[in-house]
């Protein structure tokens, strides 16, 4: 490839995906309303998560850096990614299995749900069990064996609307029935920012949602079934949460993506002011026992980093020195046994290919003690998710 067609072509990814950022992470609202809980993601990318055109993920792209497994034999318990087919992006277990498969050790995995597969009929509330019986029919393949030995989506984490307060309990229950042993817990986003520039994705959340009582009502019944509650939300929001945490600390809560950090809009050229912001508010979570964290998500289009527009993917030395700072002040507020390394993909796939990442996680811990290691890619999931 010659110097002046790469050039124009990585310029049109840039404009490509600056003009769409966040999508990924359900960042950037489309220009219609947002979608009403429990549909069916559409093609726009509102639904959070969603690619921002077919020509995300760009494998050309990803294919340009290329570096050697550093530590093949560590063993990952991968505790975040999604499955999807959508227009323009298919992710299912042929592309899961080609990410898992890549070199690093992953022994099992964690599928978070993301709006996919819902049922087309039925009462709306049961709409998102129909995300869980269609990972359940992958899991069933994997531990088939006939996939290779990667346990996928051994745990499964699915939706259930809180507001319906303490009649979430029917669909709950269905979820657990659904995922046939699998089922965890369930993600109920509650994204919110004063700015629309910010989604507030297929949840269409208020704000203080986390402080409805409604919503807490809905929130209790997760204990008593022993389920978990994955807490998506953005940076500003981390004192609800702690206040949450507080009040439920029976609950046993994951906060996603490091909290959050949020780039672009307001928070466009004010990184100094958000991390301060962001810190203050990890170190508030973090006091509840209850509350465990996910390391990853900072490849994302809506976040601090814009390594996706570049004309080369970054090395895992890039990330391990850009992703530093919010990674040790995860686990110095946590701790290793309440942290736990995430791929989150494909959404973090806009910025680097999978091996890349965990390359990239495997320098961050390169001073840890085997202990702390083995807790971080692998033990604190698998406790947590129990997939033991």
């Amino acid at each position: 490839m010659t110097e002046k067609i790469f050039r124009r072509r990585s310029v049109s990814r840039r404009t490509l995906l600056s003009g769409t950022a966040g999508l990924l992470g359900g960042a950037t609202l489309s220009s219609g309303a947002a979608l009403a809980q429990n549909t069916a993601p559409t093609s726009t990318g509102a639904a959070g998560n969603s690619p921002p055109s077919p020509r995300y993920p760009d494998p050309a792209w990803l294919a340009l850096r290329q570096e050697q497994i550093i530590e093949p034999e560590l063993e990952i318990a991968d505790p975040h990614h999604h499955l999807w087919d959508r227009p323009g992006h298919r992710f299912l277990i042929d592309q899961l299995l080609a990410d898992t498969s890549s070199g690093h050790n992953v022994t099992e995995t964690v599928f978070i749900e993301c709006g996919s597969m819902y049922r087309a009929d039925g009462p709306v509330e049961m709409k998102p069990v129909g995300e869980t019986e269609f990972v359940n029919g992958t899991a069933a393949m994997s531990a088939s064996g006939q996939y290779g030995r990667t346990r996928l989506c051994r745990g499964i984490v699915g939706h259930a609307d809180l507001r319906l307060g303490d009649a979430v309990v029917r669909v709950l229950e269905a979820q657990i029935a659904a995922g046939d042993g699998r089922f965890r817990g369930i993600r109920h986003s509650v994204t919110w920012d004063a700015s629309d520039v910010l989604s507030r994705g297929r949840t269409n959340s208020p704000k203080g949602q986390m402080y409805d009582s409604t919503w807490r009502a809905g929130f209790a019944r997760l204990a008593p079934l022993k389920l978990t509650f994955e807490a998506w939300l953005y940076h500003p929001q981390l004192p609800d949460l702690a206040d949450l945490a507080r009040a439920f600390p029976q609950t046993t809560i994951i906060l996603n993506h490091v909290g959050g950090p949020v780039g672009i809009g307001p928070y466009k050229d004010k990184k100094g002011e958000t991390f301060a912001q962001w810190k203050v508010g990890i170190t508030e979570v973090a006091k509840s026992q209850n509350v465990v964290v996910k390391l990853g998500g900072l490849g994302m289009t809506f976040g601090m980093f814009d390594f996706y527009a570049r004309e080369k993917p970054p090395s895992s030395t890039d990330l391990e020195t850009a992703y530093r700072p919010y990674i040790e002040t995860c686990i110095a507020a946590f701790g290793v046994n309440r942290s736990m390394f995430e791929s989150n993909f494909p959404p973090d796939g806009a910025t680097s290919s999978y091996p890349i990442l965990w390359n990239a996680f495997k320098r961050l811990a390169a001073g840890s003690s085997a202990y702390e290691k083995a807790m971080l890619f692998s033990g604190t999931a698998k406790r947590v998710y129990r997939l033991a």
